[in-house]
């Protein structure tokens, strides 16, 4: 994962938005915020978002929609998500957010340990998965790269006229008739 990958916190209240910053910024993880689910769509269809703090209940795009959407893009389905609600879970919701692989549903106002010790394991979580599979590419690309020589033909060696070649003696010519020619 990129050092400028971010966690996005979304929620329609300021001062929500600052309790959660504040409660993340012992960890070090850049930070970055959005107060809609259109404005969070963005930033992670932008890239570079590592983990997603998202409210369930906001005015236009609710959490959960913002969700469906990430789930059905390549690029961002496998984003940990953490539901924020303030409402409290229902079993409707919590249905719907384990179906859609959020990774945990968490009630307002939060307990800041037990968020950063999530935060911090689905955060290193995601990067060790990324790493995982840059590292599956690269081993298939060397595997289809030995695949490929070993199909083509062995080219023949180049003649390399600097080597040394011993002198070679005519056909049926033995060592002492060769010394009479010397003489």
């Amino acid at each position: 994962m990129p050092s400028d990958t971010r966690i996005l916190i979304v929620d329609d209240h300021e001062d929500t938005l600052y309790a959660l910053e504040s409660a993340l910024a012992p960890l070090g993880y850049l930070l970055s915020r959005a107060t809609s689910g259109d404005e969070a769509l963005k930033q992670v269809l932008r890239g570079q978002v590592g983990l997603l703090l998202l409210d369930v209940r906001m005015p236009g795009v609710s959490g959960l929609e913002v969700v469906r959407y990430m789930r059905r893009v390549e690029q961002t389905q496998h984003i940990p998500v953490i539901l924020l609600t303030g409402f409290g879970a229902d079993h409707e919701l919590t249905t719907a957010a384990f179906g859609l692989g959020v990774a945990d549903l968490v009630m307002k106002p939060v307990d800041p340990w037990a968020l950063r010790t999530k935060v911090r394991y689905l955060f290193d979580a995601h990067r060790r998965h990324l790493a995982l599979e840059r590292e599956v590419h690269r081993l298939r690309a060397v595997v289809r790269e030995h695949t490929e020589a070993a199909a083509r033909p062995p080219r023949p060696a180049p003649h390399r006229p600097d080597t040394l070649v011993p002198p070679q003696r005519p056909l049926g010519a033995h060592a002492g008739e060769l010394e009479k020619d010397r003489t």
